[in-house]
């Protein structure tokens, strides 16, 4: 109940706007008056109640318009009523099978290019009503009708759409309180009430076609194929608009999101139900969508309310609507039609260069017919990410030393082998090559035609070195690998996090040592900071790891390697021996303290994680004892802080002759020695007993490249705290 108090409100404000616009489909399609009404409270009940979005109102949806039209001129308005109900069990039968994502696969270019044409073909036809007239049979004929129609004015009634047409264009200007009537609403009431009282001669709605007056649907007559084709464009028109307007509506509420097959299913329920109750074909329209997110609709029961009211004021206040002059509803109709060619729109789709498809769809809707601009328009697009496919580019750079650069960029496809061929075989023979690979796909010709040339270039004498900026097509069917995996493009194992060491590149023998990390902070820039930049952007102001990690000096442990983390999960701490002093002890530590002290104490981390490993030099050394540190006074002192691992070694009992197998127990109850040393911190144990704080402890086992859990000693025992397992636990 909570949350009616936002959905009532929201539904009326939905119903002032779904009335005249409702009025408004149904005019221009040709259909009783009445059935507008019908499918918006339809559209309201059923598609509200059984649909996938919780805040999408359905109802009449212009973009049908014309093909409504189409079917009542040919068949009849009764015989269309059954074509809209076949149409909705279209839709049932495609949301069954779960068919509602592939109408997404659908340019955007195309919906819009065929909502500007339908928005086009109505403001022309709905301009000679404005004007006093009536409209002709065809966009063309329309249009060639216009001047005639202009010299022949009808003063009143194109007063009432001039008036009409002026209130909406200056109702965003008026007070906000004033706005809270919708524009088409009160752009209605100012033309009825003006009407009424100056006593104009204008024409009035005919509602001959009343809510109660209602008959059964009849079979149309006519060539099956082409009703099969209405049935057809209704269906799929009527869905793709839906599951686009669910998406769009998505972006604009923070609830639940939309259920695309549900949606799919609730619409063609709709559609059966208006159909045969007399109805227009329902979709989830933008408008209504939108207006019912801005004035602050919760749930689904906005929408289902809002279509109760439309329902009541057609059977109670239906003759309300005789008093509203027909030209103010096409004004309003012309004023819709416009406004579907949006500035917005047409920015987006030249961003993408995909304004030849919005044009062709437009174009091919008003000269030729719905279907045939929407097919035009698919097709075109098809061939324009076709072309893409064939685009590659090949810059090359002479730089010093005599190397040549060259980048090759775009999708490799055997399309594309012509050009790439050309541009690599005007490299001059002999120089040394360093070709960069930025790609996102490599087809076996495109492999074929580099690797004949690198070939062909390394026998005349020159070098060619290849990167690949991102995923590794060349490296792996160079290697023998597949060229198409089951996911996603393979890569080379160790590349990644230590590209210099498998580079290859000769380097002399006095810059080998101290141009290695030169060289990998050069491959950092190519290959990776480009894909990390926007996780370091955000990461540049503050740091937020949730674990503190303290793991061992060794080079061979890789922390973000084994625990699967990224830049800024963890606030690490490494010295030899994995080892954490415990507090105030001797010889006095302050590096590891401060850390603890920080990550617990400002970055409030939830886990402490100690990591040690096999074969631990540190602990090694505290077996075969101080002879084999001698001349190490630091580290010596240091490894002072590991006697308490030692020493209860022995306690537990270990055979210290074995050594291998001593030095492994050592290294996996060293660690949770460390976990017992952090309790002795005073902030450390009293997060743990607040249940804010967590000690975890893993072991490496290096040969096998495996991370096992290592649980916590237990106070089962006085003197050790608890046995060490024999093994520890795999994760």
């Amino acid at each position: 109940m909570r949350t009616l108090r936002h959905d009532v409100p929201a539904s009326l404000v939905v119903f002032l706007v779904a009335v005249p616009l409702s009025l408004g489909v149904a005019l221009a399609a040709g259909a009783p008056l009445a059935a507008g009404l019908v499918a918006a409270a339809v559209g309201g009940i059923v598609a509200g109640r059984l649909g996938g979005s919780v805040v999408q109102v359905s109802g009449p949806t212009a973009s049908l318009t014309v093909v409504i039209a189409g079917l009542v001129q040919t068949y009849g308005w009764r015989a269309t009523c059954l074509i809209t109900i076949v149409a909705g069990a279209l839709q049932v039968l495609l949301g069954a099978f779960k068919a509602a994502r592939a109408a997404l696969a659908v340019s955007p270019a195309v919906v819009h290019g065929m909502l500007a044409g339908v928005g086009i073909i109505i403001a022309l036809a709905q301009l000679h009503v404005v004007l006093g007239g009536s409209p002709e049979q065809s966009p063309w004929a329309n249009l060639a009708e216009l001047p005639s129609q202009i010299m022949d004015l009808h003063g009143h009634k194109v007063m009432v759409g001039i008036l009409t047409i002026t209130v909406l264009l200056a109702w965003s200007r008026m007070p906000k309180p004033v706005r809270a009537i919708p524009a088409p609403l009160a752009a209605l009431l100012a033309a009825a009430v003006t009407a009424a009282v100056f006593g104009w001669n204008v024409t009035r709605i005919d509602l001959s076609g009343a809510i109660t007056a209602w008959a059964p649907p009849v079979l149309p007559v006519g060539d099956w194929q082409h009703i099969a084709m209405g049935v057809l464009l209704v269906a799929l028109v009527a869905g793709a608009e839906s599951l686009l307007c669910c998406v769009a509506t998505d972006s604009m509420h923070t609830g639940p999101r939309s259920d695309l097959d549900r949606e799919l299913t609730g619409q063609g329920v709709a559609n059966m139900v208006s159909g045969f109750l007399g109805g227009l074909p329902v979709a989830g329209v933008i408008v209504r969508s939108t207006t019912n997110i801005q004035a602050g609709a919760r749930t689904r029961w906005a929408a289902i309310l809002h279509g109760v009211w439309v329902l009541l004021f057609a059977l109670c206040l239906g003759w309300t609507i005789k008093l509203i002059p027909m030209e103010a509803l096409a004004a309003l109709l012309v004023f819709i039609g416009i406004k579907t060619i949006s500035l917005g729109h047409l920015r987006k789709v030249h961003g993408h260069n995909e304004v030849p498809v919005y044009v062709m769809t437009m174009s091919g809707v008003i000269l030729v017919g719905l279907a045939e601009g929407v097919l035009a328009g698919l097709a075109l697009a098809a061939l324009l990410a076709l072309r893409r496919l064939t685009r590659v580019t090949v810059d090359k750079r002479q730089e010093p030393g005599g190397v040549m650069h060259a980048t090759v960029s775009g999708s490799l496809t055997f399309l594309g082998v012509p050009r790439l061929t050309q541009e690599l075989r005007a490299i001059p023979p002999g120089v040394a090559v360093d070709l960069d690979l930025n790609i996102d796909f490599m087809d076996n010709a495109a492999f074929d035609a580099i690797h004949s040339w690198r070939l062909d270039h390394e026998r005349l004498g020159g070098t060619v070195t290849i990167d690949e900026l991102h995923d590794e097509w060349y490296t792996m069917a160079a290697s023998g690998g597949r060229m198409f995996p089951a996911k996603s493009p393979p890569k080379a194992p160790g590349r990644w996090w230590l590209p210099w060491t498998h580079r290859g590149r000769p380097l002399s023998a006095t810059a080998a040592i101290e141009c290695r990390l030169a060289q990998g902070a050069d491959e950092f820039h190519k290959r990776t900071a480009p894909l990390l930049r926007p996780i370091f952007t955000q990461l540049a102001t503050q740091q937020r790891p949730s674990h503190l990690f303290i793991t061992c000096a060794d080079s061979r442990v890789v922390p973000s390697l084994i625990t699967s983390s990224g830049p800024g999960d963890l606030f690490t701490v490494r010295n030899i021996g994995n080892l954490v002093p415990c507090a105030g002890s001797e010889p006095h530590d302050d590096s590891v303290a401060a850390a603890i002290e920080y990550a617990t104490g400002v970055l409030n981390v939830h886990t402490i994680t100690v990591c040690g490993h096999s074969g631990c030099g540190a602990m090694a050394a505290l077996l075969k004892g101080p002879a084999t540190i001698e001349g190490l006074p630091q580290l010596s002192r240091w490894l002072r802080h590991g006697r308490p691992s030692i020493d209860r070694l022995g306690e537990d009992g270990h055979d210290t002759s074995a050594e291998d197998a001593s030095l492994d127990a050592l290294c996996r109850l060293n660690i949770q020695q460390q976990l017992e040393n952090l309790r002795t911190y005073r902030k450390v144990d009293e997060q743990v007993r607040a249940g804010q704080l967590t000690l975890v402890g893993l072991y490496f086992e290096i040969g096998s490249a495996r991370v096992h859990h290592v649980p916590p000693r237990t106070p089962e025992t006085p003197e050790s705290g608890g046995q060490l397992p024999t093994e520890p636990t795999p994760l």
